[in-house]
């Protein structure tokens, strides 16, 4: 039997596969090319007075667990002392058996406070007196913990009306090694459904663009300016949170004449939402082309389903779920058309749905193209997916469909600071599977081959596919 999260060889069965972690994957830096990490925590350098708000506050991953077993919403979201929030923590973690938060979090205990133990009801306090004493020292700083991850670039999630204040401060800063760059994300301006809130955004985005937005062509254009501004920042991907790609095409006049309906506070049918929708993705997917940017879409996501617990604490606070609703048709219709209009840019797809999986490898294989090793993607798994099984599964679905070796590999998509083992944990995975094949006889025991496939997978395809201006090796 192996030692509780065995350092050396913690999820790798076979030789083969601690060779590749070890040899080729372990020590390689990290481009973390999504996550939600504010700009201006960076900037500052933020400090923790103790684990809990590091680990607790915002995690909406840890939260769910504290209420399925059973714990007051007040050790979660409420005013309970953090100390006290901590013990819940303890004490919910000790039964999460087989979830990827308890190995999760003993990687973090390990890699930045140098805890072997085991966190539970009775460590916590040993736990809260280590991890205190430890966030004292200025090393452990959130500038200082991106540093000693081995972190060369970050790409934070920002919205084109931001003014981009703590991106030009970072940019400037020639003190801190690691680059920080915003990603674009422009969901705001896709909600014309939300009426007041649409139009306020408007208002914003005409501010900071200091240009009129007072018609669909004019929107485009303030979003294109505010492009351009973050393209000189270092931007070179977008995001976006769809419910699902849809496609319902529309002429321009059309969508002129539906955007003047919501500015003038007039209801939308679903269609026009639709038609809306569509012919803003369409004009965003030309912009990335013309900047040369990656689009990531995220979607398979039903969010705010306990709409009491949203009036309480609003969005993030984990009351979202997996989402059935995901069709390949208007994916397909959608990524032709765009390919018709404007040629395809470098596409990641991420779907919520393990289910997904081979929808997304055979659509994203009608629209693969050179010079670009891998120009269309099958993303990380992603949230509830971010786990051992749901890594296993979407690599393997990409290897029996696809080129796996252009895989463009992790990222943490987190809040947090304590996050970047989330890279470990993920090139262990890897690492133990592409082992277990080659060792079943499927594919040659050539180190080299592997190694360099390994390699790319952790980093290089990532520098190389981002376009970003750091070393492959």
């Amino acid at each position: 039997m192996r030692r509780f999260m065995d350092d050396k060889d913690f999820l790798l069965s076979t030789a083969t596969g601690e060779e590749l972690f070890h040899t080729y994957a372990e020590d390689l830096p990290i481009v973390d090319y999504h996550c939600h990490i504010s700009p201006q925590e960076i900037w500052e350098d933020k400090r923790y007075e103790n684990i809990c708000q590091v680990w607790l506050g915002g995690d909406h991953y840890k939260w769910r667990l504290m209420r399925a077993n059973g714990v007051d919403e007040r050790y979660i979201t409420g005013d309970a002392p953090d100390r006290e929030k901590f013990q819940k923590w303890a004490e919910t973690l000790t039964r999460c058996v087989g979830n990827p938060v308890y190995e999760w979090s003993h990687l973090e205990l390990k890699r930045y406070f140098g805890y072997d133990g085991v966190l539970n009801a009775d460590t916590a306090q040993e736990v809260w007196d280590l991890t205190s004493a430890k966030l004292a020292d200025p090393s452990m700083s959130c500038r200082n913990l991106i540093a000693q991850s081995n972190v060369r670039l970050i790409c934070t999630t920002d919205d084109p009306a931001d003014d981009f204040r703590w991106h030009k401060s970072l940019a400037a800063d020639e003190t801190f090694g690691v680059r920080v760059v915003p990603a674009m994300r422009p969901d705001a301006a896709l909600r014309i459904e939300r009426g007041d809130e649409f139009r306020a955004y408007l208002g914003r985005i005409s501010e900071v663009a200091a240009m009129p937005v007072t018609s669909f062509a004019e929107l485009c254009a303030a979003i294109s300016a505010r492009y351009d501004v973050a393209h000189e920042l270092g931007c070179r991907a977008s995001d976006h949170a769809l419910d699902y790609v849809m496609f319902e095409p529309a002429t321009a006049d059309e969508i002129e004449a539906i955007f003047a309906r919501a500015v003038a506070g007039e209801p939308l049918t679903g269609v026009e939402v639709l038609q809306y929708k569509t012919a803003l993705m369409e004009f965003l997917a030309s912009e990335y082309v013309r900047l040369g940017w990656v689009m990531q879409l995220h979607f398979g996501c039903k969010r705010d389903n306990n709409r009491r617990m949203f009036a309480k604490l609003g969005p993030d606070t984990g009351y979202d779920c997996v989402s059935n609703h995901t069709p390949a048709d208007q994916l397909a219709d959608f990524l032709n058309a765009v390919d018709e209009n404007s040629g395809l840019p470098k596409t990641i797809l991420y779907s919520l749905n393990p289910n997904d999986n081979v929808v997304i490898d055979t659509v994203m294989g009608c629209f693969q193209e050179g010079p670009v090793a891998g120009k269309m993607q099958n993303g990380s798994a992603w949230w509830f997916n971010d786990n051992e099984c749901g890594m296993r599964e979407q690599l393997t679905a990409l290897a029996n469909e696809g080129v796996l070796g252009t895989f463009v590999g992790m990222l943490t998509d987190s809040r947090s600071f304590l996050s970047y083992p989330r890279h470990e944990y993920f090139r262990r995975v890897l690492c133990g599977l592409v082992g277990e094949w080659v060792e079943a006889g499927k594919y040659p025991r050539d180190m080299d081959a592997l190694g360099s496939i390994v390699a790319d997978i952790s980093y290089g395809n990532t520098v190389r596919y981002f376009g970003f201006d750091l070393p492959v090796a």
